[in-house]
């Protein structure tokens, strides 16, 4: 048995010698888009992240910082600890998959012959190195995100419990249940898909103590769900929750100071805590004892989470939802920021409120009590409108249709029972689950969002060049799907409560996690991740399928050695596989565009501008460029949706580094929540014609009758009384500051005058309102180019282009379609000596459609300043804006885009007639190509039809203007077939 531990414990850590070198050698360098950003500036400093917060995660993050030996190594560290989390996932499935096979081989206590040795080994590689090389995994593994932590606590959880099963009886063996506890307790400061793995480790509990039943079974399943749901609900928002009813309690009733209720509440926990403990001692209950000691370990795991309230408290720079007191601290934890989703029971989505009724109160701290910004409303809803397990709720912009893809609705009738089953069954499990299962173990057709299998021999079907040349094109022969299934069917014959367990674990992990998300009909990007860990149980079948194969190759080869030898041999083919076809797209050693284009974005603005982004990827890097390597920080970062808030816009009143607070006239009252959420629109006749907008604001900032209307019973809001406003202008004030194009400096408007055509203004635009109005054009604001167009107000008009980013200046953009106006000069500097694509023209390096995003931004912007000077006549500086762009961001590396025939009439007018030509069929054939592909897919691509179409139809009009009739019809005639196939 020694040197079976021994032969385990070296092969074990060979195979995660190889998976830390696979991570290391594909680390991202620098943060990813999406939350990677946010979560390397957070580790970097211990800043307050998006709820629910990761502490556990940020405080090893940090501790990984603070070997980098410059700011630009920083975020390369902070990946280094997924890509380790990784690898010890890989490390602990091994040692998993090697007690499970042993099991099927050898018996307790017996030592195993030198060839189920081998084949023990060689499945725990297998298995291993199959997870290693699988999509989900492999991508969780080289940025700074919190799903390969997760992933790590399901292995060592699950490897614990094992470990425990071999151990009872002797001495102390409940000690694993208790590290068990600890590391579900740590596991909660990371991500909370660590829970799901409870009821296999019931399971477990259950087969090695007791003797199996079916009531037993049941019960061991009831136990295990309610462990889940005291930690999930109980623990996790429950005990934050019930301190907090002390706290306000005893402050606002009993007039005591801030944390006297906190206090008292901790008291009496601990004191109980102890009394159960001695009781357990004195009358011996070990199950009593352990289970105390179980939930003390859990809490000190869960106790990593006190950073965040405690960070808070020093108002960081990145301080989302402000957690600083425990009212605050528990709206946090419950993420009532992002609302709810029905689960077995609730409304349709065509339902309509018959009510409201007041939820639980809310508090905000005062000055020496806790004070009441209203109660929670609740909509309320007739039963009639109410159904089991309701999966088509969604009534927000784009879903209605979306859910129509899916299922056959009918406008505002009430989906039937059977239509939300299939839903839940064609999309929540079948899409956004079986197809994230099979991009792992049987291949993915490409990158594109809603990207389907690549089943194999599927690959000689006609697809366009783009999709068939994809480096996220990848075909794994089925190969990883056989052999697991083989290794499921080999264990239900040989152990099958062994197999039950595995498959609770795949279940719990896997679909389990998509019935509870009940997820709507559109996601802004792909959620595999979220199921890693059945990623990682499937992956243990696909380990024993190692002996599967040694079990078909009995009747062939008779010698043990032999067969495991070469069932090995066969079986390694998978991860080889997989390695093979997903390096390419997996490696991103060398990729900086996401922080490029955030500094590029910085780059645009004036010096202590004020910036509006959009969302996530808008965003996260901006935070990690200010916040870790510390650049352009006098440029102040708003992100809009944010704005909707108090807390934020009190944290944008802040010094920020070097941004200095907004000047904003209204007060915190009045962005306080529930005041100003929404103003509607109430037309006030004496003002239809236009308001001036420093009287409205100051009419808000008094809460001016006139501004007034009743909005239910006892509650009064104030409106947008028109939908024109104004802003008076000291032209000359304008001129001497010099921020508008020379060319323009004779437009400056005496008045600026727009109209909001919203229905009511949120507590952001108005916020944007009290910005201009009190700003008096001292600070540059600025609008990301990729902000919804809803988000601007009506103020493009007043928008000068100076990079990625729009200006508000008080003149008047020209003509139709025109983007206010271009200050030239300005973006040149910008864009020709100051913006950086590192390696966008490098073919070896897989950028993803979010790359391609900025990367069709930036192409956009190239186009407008080139056109911009051809319109002055300076074709020099065209031709040199439309070399440099085609030389940093080529077509052979980045593929054409919505944005790109903006050149085909630039090259005309330069006289590169035949380059026009060229890039027309280019460009043309690849649309073509793709609208056959994506018709043929179905109504999952509409986004790359219509965005095809407009590519068709653009180049219409340009094969007209370059002097082909012929060409021009025959693309009119393709557009035509298309309009129809998409009409039908």
């Amino acid at each position: 048995m020694t040197d079976y531990r021994k032969v385990n414990n070296i092969v074990g850590w060979s195979v995660f010698a190889i998976a830390t070198a696979v991570y290391i050698l594909t680390l991202e360098p620098t943060a990813s888009f999406w939350d990677a950003g946010e979560f390397i500036a957070c580790s970097y400093k211990l800043l307050v992240p998006h709820p629910p917060g990761a502490p556990f995660y940020l405080l090893m993050g940090r501790l990984f910082s603070m070997f980098a030996s410059d700011v630009t190594q920083v975020a390369w560290w902070v990946n280094l600890l997924s890509a380790l989390c990784s690898s010890f996932t890989v490390l602990f499935l091994f040692w998993t998959i090697t007690i499970l096979a042993s099991r099927l081989l050898v018996k307790e206590g017996a030592v195993p012959s030198t060839g189920n040795l081998l084949l023990i080994m060689g499945s725990g590689v297998v298995g291993a190195l199959a997870y290693t090389f699988s999509d989900s995994a492999w991508f969780s593994a080289v940025e700074a995100e919190v799903y390969a932590m997760s992933s790590f606590f399901t292995a060592i959880v699950f490897w614990a419990i094992l470990r425990w099963e071999a151990k009872v009886g002797e001495a102390h063996s409940d000690k694993w249940l208790v590290l068990i506890a600890y590391l579900v307790g740590l596991s909660i400061g990371a991500h909370l898909l660590n829970l799901v793995t409870i009821p296999a480790l019931g399971f477990i509990y259950y087969f090695r103590l007791y003797k199996p039943s079916l009531w037993g079974g049941l019960a061991a399943f009831a136990i295990s769900a309610v462990i889940v749901v005291a930690i999930l609900w109980g623990i996790i928002p429950g005990l934050p929750s019930v301190a907090g009813a002390f706290e306000v309690f005893f402050v606002n009733s009993l007039g005591l100071p801030f944390s006297s209720g906190i206090i008292v509440f901790l008291i009496l926990f601990i004191g109980a805590i102890i009394y159960g403990l001695r009781y357990s001692i004195r009358h011996n209950n070990r199950v009593l004892n352990t289970a105390l000691l179980s939930l003390i370990f859990v809490l000190i795991g869960y106790s990593s989470y006190m950073m965040i309230p405690i960070r808070s408290s020093y108002d960081p720079t990145i301080d989302e939802n402000d957690p600083d007191d425990i009212v605050t601290f528990v709206s946090y934890l419950k993420r009532e920021q992002y609302g709810d989703r029905p689960l077995l029971y609730g409304p349709h989505l065509y339902a309509s409120p018959i009510g409201q009724e007041e939820g639980a109160p809310r508090y905000i701290k005062g000055e020496d009590r806790y004070i009441s910004t209203g109660n929670k409303i609740e909509p309320v809803y007739d039963d009639a409108d109410k159904m089991l397990l309701p999966r088509i709720y969604s009534d927000a912009p784009g879903h209605v249709e979306a859910y129509k893809k899916w299922v056959d609705l009918r406008e505002g009738q009430a989906p039937s029972f059977g239509q939300n089953i299939s839903f839940l069954l064609n999309y929540q499990l079948g899409h956004m689950y079986w197809r994230y299962f099979l991009w792992n173990f049987a291949g993915r057709e490409s990158d594109v969002q809603n990207a389907g299998v690549l089943w194999f021999g599927s690959e000689s079907i006609d697809t366009p060049v783009r999709v068939e040349e994809s480096k996220a094109r990848n075909s794994f022969y089925l190969l990883p799907l056989l052999i697991g299934i083989l290794g499921l069917i080999y264990q239900v014959r040989k152990h099958e409560r062994d197999a039950l367990v595995i498959g609770l674990l795949f279940f719990f992990t896997g679909i389990a996690i998509a019935l509870y998300l009940n997820q709507p009909p559109t996601e802004p990007r792909e959620r595999d991740y979220t199921f890693a860990g059945s990623f990682y149980a499937f992956s243990i079948w696909i380990g024993l399928g190692v002996m599967g194969m040694a079990d078909l190759l009995g009747k062939v080869l008779k010698s043990t050695m032999a067969r495991a030898a070469v069932a090995t041999m066969i079986c390694l083919a998978v991860p080889g596989i997989m390695a093979a076809e997903g390096w390419d797209d997996h490696d991103r050693s060398d990729r900086y565009q996401s922080v490029d284009s955030a500094k590029n974005l910085l780059d645009s603005c004036a010096p202590n501008a004020i910036l509006f982004t959009n969302g996530d990827n808008d965003t996260f890097p901006l935070w990690y460029a200010q916040e870790v390597e510390g650049y352009r920080t006098d440029v102040r970062v708003a992100v809009l949706s944010y704005l909707n808030t108090d807390w934020y816009i009190e944290q944008m009143k802040r010094q920020s580094y070097l941004s200095d607070p907004w000047p904003l006239s209204l007060g915190n009252e009045a962005y306080r929540q529930g005041t100003n959420d929404f103003l509607p629109y109430v037309e006030a006749p004496q003002v239809k014609a236009g308001i001036d907008l420093d009287q409205y604001i100051g009419l808000i900032k008094q809460r001016h009758p006139a501004l007034q209307v009743q909005y239910g019973p006892g509650t009064t809001l104030l409106t947008m009384p028109t939908h024109n406003f104004f802003l008076n202008i000291d032209k000359e004030k304008i001129k001497q500051m010099g921020f508008v194009a020379d060319d323009y400096e004779d437009q400056i408007a005496d008045r600026m005058q727009w109209t909001i055509t919203k229905s009511l203004l949120e507590k952001k635009h108005l916020v944007i309102l009290d910005l201009l109005a009190t700003n008096n054009w001292e600070r540059p604001i600025y609008f990301s180019t990729t902000v919804n167009s809803a988000d601007f107000i009506g103020l493009s008009d007043y928008f000068q282009l100076e990079g990625l980013a729009y200006r508000v200046v008080p003149v008047k953009g020209g003509g139709e379609g025109d983007p206010g106006i271009v200050n030239k000069e300005v973006m040149y500097e910008n864009m020709m000596k100051d913006f950086v694509f590192r390696n966008f023209d490098n073919p070896d390096i897989f950028y993803d459609e979010n790359y391609y995003r900025f990367s069709a931004n930036a192409r956009d912007k190239f186009a407008i300043l080139a056109a911009a000077y051809l319109k002055d006549g300076n074709e020099a500086r065209a031709r040199e804006l439309v070399e440099y762009c085609f030389k940093v961001l080529p077509l052979e590396t980045v593929p054409f885009d919505y944005y790109t025939p903006q050149f085909i009439p630039i090259y005309a007018a330069l006289g590169e007639t035949e380059k026009a030509k060229q890039l027309m069929e280019i460009m043309a054939q690849g649309s073509v190509e793709a609208l056959d592909y994506y018709f043929a897919k179905g109504s999952l691509f509409d986004q790359e039809i219509q965005v095809n179409m407009v590519i068709l139809q653009q180049l219409i009009g340009a094969a007209e203007d370059l002097g082909m009739p012929e060409r021009s019809t025959q693309l009119q005639q393709q557009f035509m077939q298309y309009l129809q196939r998409m009409r039908r």
